[in-house]
C-alpha cells in the first residue's frame, strides 16, 4: 500500500513506519521536526528510515492546510496513519496555543485531506489521558471521557469527536487509538524512562510525583506499533451500507493490561543501570492522574493482541539503547 505517516520522525511514528517498510509498503513520512525536544533525536530516527528504498520524507507542518493538500495530491495515499501531535500533558499548561494549532487545527486539516482524496482508512493517535480522573479501572472504551483534566487530553478527545463526525458525514473509516504510556528504544526525552535514566546516571534527583503512589500501564513500543499496523489492516466496515455512523468509526485502547507502581518502575531502572536513584518526593502534578489501566476487550474483538514484552525486558532494552545512543 501507499501509506502516509504523519509524525514519522516521532517515537511511535518511526516504529510504525519501520514495520510498514519492512513488509514492503511505500511510506511517505511527514513531520515538522519542531524543537519541543532536541531535533537531533528526530533526525537520528529519520536516518534509520532512510535506509529503506520505499521511504520518502517531506518536512511539513500539518497545520498548514495548503502544504498538506499538496502532499496528498502528489502522493495519493491509500491509507493514513496520523501520529503527528503536540505531546505532553504538562507542557499544555504553559503553551496551550501550540496544542490547539497542532492537535485541533492540524487534525481538521488531516480530516479534510482524507475526505477530498478518498482515503480508505484513517488511523490516528488518541490518548489514555482522555479518561481524565476516572477512578474505575481498568479503563474501557465505553467509559465516561467527557471530563478531561488537561488541555492535551481535551484536544485528543476533540479528535475522537471530529473523526466521528467525518465518518458519519463522509463515510471515512476511522480508528482512534488510545495509547497507554508507550516506552522503549528511541523514546521521548520528556518521558519518565529517559528523564529518570539520565538523572540516575548523573547522580541527580528524580522528581517523583504524588510521593510515587502512581500506577501506569506501560506499553512497550513494539507491542504498540504491531497493534497499530494490525488495526490499519483491519478497517471498520459499514455493514450493509447502514446509516449507523458507529460502523465506520471506532476508538480502541492499546496498552499492556498490566499496570505497575511507579516506585516498582524506578526499582527496575535502578537494577538495569546498577545504580540507585535519589528521589525527590513531590505532590500530585496538575493535569496528571493517579492510575492508568487499559481494558483490552474491545481491541481483542478486532485483532489478535497479546503484548509480548514484559516490563522487565522492556526496561532492559530501553537502557541498552539509551547507553548506545548517548555514546555516539
Amino acid at each position: 500500500m501507499r501509506i502516509l505517516v504523519t509524525g514519522a520522525a516521532g517515537f511511535i511514528g518511526m516504529h510504525v513506519s519501520q514495520l510498514l517498510l519492512a513488509r514492503g509498503d511505500e511510506v511517505l513520512g511527514v513531520d515538522n521536526l519542531n524543537d519541543y525536544y532536541d531535533p537531533a533525536l528526530k533526525y537520528a530516527r529519520l536516518s534509520v528510515l532512510n535506509n529503506y528504498l520505499k521511504f520518502e520524507f517531506q518536512r511539513l507542518d500539518i497545520s498548514d492546510a495548503s502544504s498538506l493538500s499538496t502532499a496528498f495530491k502528489k502522493y495519493s495515499p491509500e491509507v493514513v496513519v496520523h501520529l503527528a501531535a503536540q505531546a505532553g500533558v504538562r507542557y499544555s499548561i504553559s503553551r496551550p496555543d501550540v496544542y490547539i494549532n497542532s492537535n485541533v487545527v492540524g487534525f481538521a486539516n488531516i480530516l479534510e485531506a482524507c475526505k477530498h482524496h478518498e482515503v480508505k482508512h484513517l488511523i490516528y493517535a488518541s490518548s489514555s489521558s482522555v479518561y481524565g480522573s476516572n477512578t474505575k479501572v481498568p479503563f474501557a472504551v465505553g467509559d465516561q471521557t467527557e471530563s478531561p483534566i488537561s488541555l492535551y487530553a481535551a484536544t485528543k478527545k476533540s479528535n475522537e469527536l471530529m473523526a466521528h463526525a467525518y465518518s458519519h458525514l463522509f463515510n471515512i473509516p476511522t480508528t482512534g487509538i488510545r495509547y497507554f504510556t508507550v516506552y522503549g528504544p528511541w523514546g521521548r526525552p520528556d518521558m519518565a524512562p529517559w528523564l529518570f535514566t539520565e538523572a540516575i546516571l548523573h547522580n541527580q534527583e528524580i522528581s517523583v510525583f504524588n510521593q510515587g503512589k502512581m500506577r501506569r500501564d506501560f506499553t512497550y513500543i513494539s507491542d504498540a506499533a504491531e497493534a497499530t499496523v494490525s488495526l490499519l489492516d483491519s478497517p471498520p466496515i459499514n455493514i450493509a451500507n447502514s446509516a449507523n455512523s458507529h460502523a465506520l468509526c471506532r476508538v480502541l485502547n492499546v496498552g499492556s493490561d498490566k499496570p505497575i507502581e511507579l516506585l516498582r518502575f524506578i526499582d527496575l531502572l535502578e537494577s538495569s543501570l546498577g545504580m540507585k536513584s535519589r528521589k525527590l518526593l513531590l505532590p500530585m502534578q496538575a493535569g496528571d492522574v493517579v492510575a492508568t489501566w487499559a481494558d483490552l476487550v474491545s481491541l481483542r474483538s478486532v485483532i489478535s493482541y497479546n503484548p509480548r514484552v514484559a516490563i522487565e525486558a522492556g526496561i532492559e532494552s530501553f537502557v541498552e539503547w539509551y547507553k548506545t545512543y548517548k555514546s555516539h
